[in-house]
């Protein structure tokens, strides 16, 4: 090929090139210019906040205890001949549990009913004595000191009759407190005597102990402070009383399922830990709950009446951790502001400070929400309307698309 034409070639191959690099150019350049067109005001959702009533919930520990509790105790002293229950099983009230030798009590309740017999035969004759010497003494067949002395002795033998049967009747009781009773109904433990031990009536072990399981009580600790700020809130109407309804986590960490209430409140302040037993209540036909276990018991103490709840995703922390918010201003556009978030109840967070009844809090697309500036908002649930581009886009587009 000839030197002229190769070079012709190679400038024709240069201007392709670079009518194709302008070209390109211009295409990208109407692109980016596209792009920016199509940037607008970010589309947010809010929500209405209005002041509701909050149930303030606290959780506490706390340890089980039986709802009756009774030492069995002897009222005698003797030998124990029986032990007539099996160790823990339920037993009934009044229900024998031990039997103790009878021999020396039947001994002495039929002396009791002799001696009764005596002194009834003294006051008898000593009775019809004094009522002889009445007449006589009326006459001066005898002297009246003798009728005197007479009317005395017989009176001082009606009370003798009352002394012996008093006797009797002790007598009586304690052959009764041979066979020991269960006090109450429930479920008893090991025995600590065993038949032919000594027991006597002032000693210091009990025989056994009987617990009823069926309600259970669980004494929760207090704080003094938190109690003391409770009822200071609930002076100031800040606050109303809730029906204390407490549910409760076991040792494993899970929930109790049968629910309970608050019973009462100590009116005195533990002086080692500074803090009030609460005493709640609680079913427990399953017998799953045993005295003295540790629990974590909820509930709520009081309701706040003026408390906000916001969405999660509507509150945010700073740097400092201090929650704050952004709400749809009056002139269209975000703004901040700090609020006081106390805890959470389900998905929302509650807001004691900083907010007003009917302002809007953001809580879709805080993301591109910015303080201060312009904003679109729309109710949170409202679909978003994808506004189609202009007839004029769509020729640039499509210019844009042929020229490159």
């Amino acid at each position: 090929m000839p030197l002229g034409a190769r070079r012709t070639g190679a400038i024709t191959s240069i201007s392709i090139g670079l009518a194709l690099s302008l070209a390109v150019s211009a295409c990208g350049g109407k692109t980016e210019k596209n792009t920016g067109r199509e940037k607008g005001t970010p589309e947010v959702g809010y929500v209405v906040v209005q002041p509701t009533s909050v149930p303030i919930t606290i959780e506490l520990g706390g340890r089980t205890t039986a709802y009756q509790s009774s030492e069995v105790r002897p009222q005698v002293s003797g030998i124990i001949r029986r032990r007539l229950f099996t160790e823990g099983s339920i037993v009934r009230k009044g229900q024998t549990l031990y039997e103790i030798d009878p021999r020396l009590y039947v001994a002495a309740t039929n002396e009791a009913s002799a001696n009764l017999a005596s002194a009834q035969a003294n006051a008898e004759a000593t009775r019809v004595k004094a009522d002889r010497y009445k007449p006589l003494a009326d006459i001066q067949a005898v002297a009246k000191q003798d009728y005197t002395d007479a009317a005395a002795q017989a009176r001082q033998a009606a009370a003798a009759v009352g002394q012996t049967r008093a006797a009797l009747e002790t007598a009586r009781i304690n052959l009764r407190f041979t066979s020991v009773p269960a006090p109450i109904t429930g479920r008893i433990g090991r025995s600590l005597f065993t038949e032919g031990a000594l027991v006597t009536a002032s000693q210091t072990d009990p025989l056994t102990t009987i617990q009823r399981l069926d309600p259970m009580f669980v004494d929760i600790q207090q704080s003094s402070a938190d109690l003391l700020a409770l009822r200071r809130s609930l002076a100031s109407g800040g606050a109303a009383p809730a029906s204390a309804v407490v549910r409760l986590q076991l040792e494993d960490g899970s929930d109790y399922g049968q629910t309970g209430t608050v019973q009462f409140s100590e009116v005195m302040v533990n002086q080692e830990t500074g803090t009030v037993t609460l005493r709640a209540s609680f079913p427990n036909p399953q017998g799953l709950l045993l005295p003295g276990m540790f629990v974590r018991a909820s509930f709520a103490q009081s309701i706040d009446i003026n408390a906000f709840l916001v969405p999660q995703a509507g509150v945010t922390r700073d740097a400092k951790g201090n929650a704050t918010v952004l709400l749809v201003g009056a002139d269209g556009k975000a703004i901040q502001r700090s609020v006081t978030a106390s805890r959470v109840v389900g998905q929302n967070w509650v807001i004691t400070g900083g907010l007003k009844p009917g302002d809007r809090v953001i809580t879709e697309g805080t993301g591109k929400a910015k303080p201060n500036q312009p904003i679109k908002a729309v109710p949170v649930g409202t679909k978003q309307n994808l506004t189609p581009p202009k007839q004029g886009d769509k020729k640039d587009a499509s210019a844009g698309q042929t020229k490159g």
